[in-house]
């Protein structure tokens, strides 16, 4: 039993004292980073897939 809590003792203090959180400023910047990534990413994914479907229509209509 020992060895639990002296190993959730050490766990605490690594997180409060050793870890390096990031500010308020530096989280916002990174979530609005995150968040304009996705947006192009989804995009280009929406834009290829409209793309190949074209393609793909003009195929199915050129052999049907």
């Amino acid at each position: 039993m020992s060895k639990i809590t002296a190993y959730i003792k050490e766990s605490y203090t690594e997180l409060v004292d050793k870890v390096s959180w990031p500010t308020r400023e530096e989280l916002q910047s990174s979530v609005i980073i995150v968040m304009v990534s996705t947006v192009i990413i989804g995009v280009m994914i929406f834009l290829m897939d409209a793309g190949f479907q074209a393609i793909m229509n003009l195929f199915y209509k050129m052999i049907g």
